[in-house]
């Protein structure tokens, strides 16, 4: 079995879906959390300069749905074949550009700019995708594509906390099927075990 080591920041945030798939497929990994001071002297150390990095028997790569589908490849969660792929990518893909929505906002510099945004994000661009996902969450038994467990599943139930910390909101409030979708995650065993284990983060 290869070694692996997850390295990020002591956050959940980008990181976390990545730990999450490695824990669900009981794949040991060292959780290396590296601090914000540490960082700067580490950081050329790392491919293009930037974490979550994960390293696979000393070899580091980067990108972390590149390496979220790679180790979904190793535990059984990715597709049984081209199209079951495409179909899990582009329910990823739609999670992070959610995500990439939201973040946009978040770190806005400009108070006066970020207040006019977070109104549009709130009123309309959050309903309209957790409103789509939730359809298709209840179309496919309490999962996110395929009718199973697929790692489309883990990574929104790494992300979200993170998505939540963002928009200081309960985004799944009004959203019971995408809760569903959460819960079957976090109710394996695997998953309880590192989340018992994990330092706890306000992030």
């Amino acid at each position: 079995m290869p070694e692996y080591k997850v390295f990020y920041f002591n956050v959940k945030a980008l990181g976390e879906p990545l730990r999450f798939l490695l824990s669900y497929g009981n794949l040991p990994f060292e959780d290396v959390r590296i601090s914000r001071n540490d960082w700067p002297a580490l950081k050329p150390t790392m491919p293009m300069g930037q974490m979550p990095v994960l390293e696979v028997d000393g070899k580091r790569v980067h990108q972390s749905l590149a390496m979220c589908r790679y180790i979904a490849k190793q535990i059984g969660v990715a597709g049984k074949d081209a199209f079951e792929d495409l179909q899990i990518d582009a329910l990823v893909d739609t999670i992070n550009e959610f995500r990439l929505k939201i973040a946009i906002v978040s770190y806005e510099p400009d108070d006066a700019v970020k207040e006019k945004k977070m109104i549009t994000l709130t009123q309309e661009v959050i309903p309209f995708y957790l409103t789509k996902m939730n359809v298709v969450a209840k179309e496919n038994g309490g999962h996110l594509v395929l009718n199973r467990t697929t790692w489309a599943d883990i990574y929104f139930a790494g992300i979200i906390d993170y998505l939540n910390y963002l928009t200081k909101l309960d985004l799944l409030e009004n959203f019971p099927n995408l809760r569903q979708v959460v819960d079957n995650v976090l109710s394996n065993e695997n998953i309880q075990k590192y989340i018992a284990q994990r330092p706890v983060t306000e992030v």
